[in-house]
């Protein structure tokens, strides 16, 4: 287990935040590879494990999948997940035979206490375009949006933009989602609603679940 401070993580994550740069339009030209990552818990609680799996843009056909598994490195505390899930994450993508464009993250980007969620912290660590698409609001306040698929609300936090909220399927729960690194707002959008297929999330983070759900059942049949 880590040995860092929550003190000293605070002080990482407040020198990572200077660096993020949440604004910018992500064209569709500069991108042919979107990779969706996620990260989860093994049954036993001792690993973690990440995974990421690599889509063409624009036909959105999976291209191929790596998962990495790793000792859990830091305690799970409410605002520092990035310490725990970035490690696992990095050592998946450096798997990778090809090189994302975008990397779309189950998690926040800046929509996080200290704007420096997980989205955030993986985009600054790679210096790669990153999106944070989360599935539950972690902080800010936005009106409902309505119900038909592609209605967007402003997420807010003291008046200032920190996400958007978006409907990605008609009548069925929103998404909340906010820059990570090198992209803006309404790029943000714009690339979660072009990778949102028939299902509420986004494919390649939907398919990156998935894989990681497989190497999860898998460790805990290795431990049986």
């Amino acid at each position: 287990m880590s040995k860092l401070s929550n003190s000293a993580a605070k002080t990482i994550q407040l020198a990572l935040a200077r660096k993020v740069i949440a604004y910018g339009e992500l064209a569709k030209n500069d991108v042919t590879w979107i990779v969706g990552v996620d990260a989860s818990l093994s049954i036993d609680k001792r690993d973690m494990i990440g995974a990421a799996v690599v889509f063409h843009y624009p036909s959105l056909t999976m291209h191929s999948f790596v998962s990495e598994l790793m000792p859990v490195e830091f305690p799970y505390i409410p605002g520092y997940l990035s310490f725990r899930e970035v490690p696992v994450l990095l050592k998946a993508l450096s798997k990778l035979a090809i090189a994302p464009d975008l990397i779309i993250v189950d998690g926040q980007g800046i929509a996080h206490p200290r704007r420096i969620g997980l989205a955030s912290h993986l985009g600054v660590e790679l210096d790669i375009p990153t999106i944070g698409c989360a599935k539950s609001r972690l902080i800010g306040s936005s009106e409902e949006p309505q119900l038909k698929k592609g209605s967007v609300s402003i997420l807010y936090e003291k008046d200032v933009q920190i996400g958007s909220v978006i409907r990605t399927r008609d009548n069925v729960k929103p998404v909340w989602v906010s820059p990570g690194h090198l992209i803006g707002h309404q790029s943000a959008i714009d690339w979660v609603l072009r990778t949102v297929t028939r299902f509420r999330l986004p494919e390649p983070t939907r398919q990156a679940h998935h894989v990681a759900s497989a190497r999860r059942r898998l460790s805990q049949e290795v431990i049986k």
